[in-house]
């Protein structure tokens, strides 16, 4: 299978950990969604990644998608068999998501507009819903069990984000948040070597 990806989004880094923690092998395949590659637009008409390709040429997308097809490939071993804590994992994952999805339109803001153009009020919504989740998560962090899951693998890549794009930002007053990746990094190995980077 293939996957079509970018290094510094959270989402690639969600589905390529999830991937490799359930010893599934995926051809990456590194793509610029700004020069619309054909090879991206064929497969996903929102120019968008990850994209998952099977062997058999169907397209899956977006990465909760993805992260489901992988689940059911494993035989359910992404996601927890009981339901409660299956909706749990389901949620911390739309939250980290969440999360990452205020954070890009942030940078996005910054980066595609020129500074007389960009809105201030605007960016400050964004990070006022990334602030009001990483609180959250501080005040309710996620337990690390003898399982890694989906949740742990979207928070992973969501810290993986905020390391890379909003070092000095965020940290202040999160120390359980600030001390998590390391802990995750225990369970996973791989970690460093997957989550976001430019």
């Amino acid at each position: 299978m293939k996957l079509l990806f970018s290094p510094a989004s959270p989402y690639s880094a969600k589905v390529r950990m999830a991937a490799h923690h359930l010893g599934i092998a995926l051809e990456e395949i590194k793509v610029d969604t700004n020069a619309n590659p054909a090879e991206l637009l064929d497969n996903n008409p929102l120019g968008k990644i990850p994209t998952l390709v099977t062997d058999d040429g169907k397209a899956i997308y977006d990465s909760r998608a993805i992260m489901q097809y992988l689940d059911q490939l494993s035989g359910g071993k992404l996601y927890p068999k009981k339901d409660e804590k299956r909706a749990d994992a389901l949620v911390l994952e739309a939250l980290c998501d969440g999360i990452c999805d205020s954070l890009l339109l942030i940078v996005y803001e910054k980066r595609f507009r020129p500074p007389e153009f960009q809105y201030q009020p605007w960016m400050d919504r964004q990070w006022e819903k990334a602030v009001r989740g990483l609180a959250h998560l501080e005040a309710n962090m996620p337990k690390l069990g003898k399982k890694l899951h989906g949740g742990h693998f979207a928070m992973a890549g969501m810290m993986g984000y905020l390391m890379l794009r909003f070092a000095g930002q965020w940290e202040n007053g999160h120390v359980e948040l600030t001390a998590w990746p390391s802990r995750f990094a225990e369970k996973f190995e791989a970690y460093p070597l997957l989550r976001s980077q430019a």
